[in-house]
């Protein structure tokens, strides 16, 4: 059994994706981040960077103790190579679909993120960072969708056939509207952002999230917890 520590964010989704997908059972610890749940001592044993999602496997295949796993790239891959789904062995397949998945984790994750921060959250509009990163985040979607014209005509997902790469790329594309971009200046990233919407596993995933989120918006709170971080106040609370 997988015990999957979690909150409904993009990176949340990517795990929750995987393991409906592959039909694996797992349970949810949710970590509120927005009540500080991501500093409590016992999640930071697991999670040192304080950050979500984490996994403890309960059953890994070495047949040794449990495992824990922190960063949800790392996790995809363990779990792909755990059951052997959604990541190819052959090493040529396999590295198509990991540079994806690490191009995800290094470039629209990230831009993508500061992109939502500047435009919604920071406490003061500032032209330049906003201009800066809607830019950027348009620019990694023109990325994607000249790879995914590429791939259209053999699988029509990142690397070809549906992957972790996929997984880890859509739930940053989910919120397309907050990043000041237009899916229909995108025609292939639009086809396969539809494909995988329509996906069954992805919809529970989705309504998993639904259901654990809390009903209203972030408060003031929510925010110095999650975006006055220093290495002093991420020490481990009681």
């Amino acid at each position: 059994m997988i015990e999957l520590f979690y909150w409904p964010t993009p990176n949340g989704h990517k795990i929750t994706i995987f393991l409906e997908e592959a039909g694996l059972p797992y349970e949810i610890r949710p970590i509120n981040i927005g009540a500080g749940d991501q500093f409590k001592p016992d999640f930071l044993k697991i999670a040192p960077n304080n950050r979500m999602p984490a996994i403890i496997d309960h059953a890994p295949a070495d047949g040794g103790a449990p495992i824990s796993i922190f960063e949800s790239g790392a996790i995809l891959e363990y779990l792909a190579e755990k059951t052997g789904k959604f990541l190819p062995a052959a090493t040529r397949e396999k590295y198509a679909v990991l540079q994806w998945l690490f191009w995800q984790m290094g470039g629209l994750g990230p831009m993508a993120g500061q992109n939502h921060h500047f435009n919604n959250y920071a406490p003061e509009k500032l032209p330049y960072a906003i201009d800066r990163y809607v830019k950027e985040t348009n620019r990694l979607y023109g990325v994607l969708d000249r790879q995914l014209a590429t791939t259209r005509h053999s699988g029509g997902f990142i690397a070809g056939a549906f992957s972790i790469a996929d997984m880890a790329s859509y739930p940053w594309i989910v919120p397309w509207k907050l990043q000041d971009q237009n899916l229909d200046d995108f025609p292939d990233l639009r086809r396969w952002f539809d494909a995988i919407r329509e996906r069954p596993a992805v919809q529970r995933a989705y309504e998993i999230g639904d259901r654990i989120r809390p009903p209203a918006p972030m408060d003031e709170a929510a925010k110095k917890v999650l975006f006055g971080q220093t290495a002093e106040n991420t020490k481990a609370r009681a």
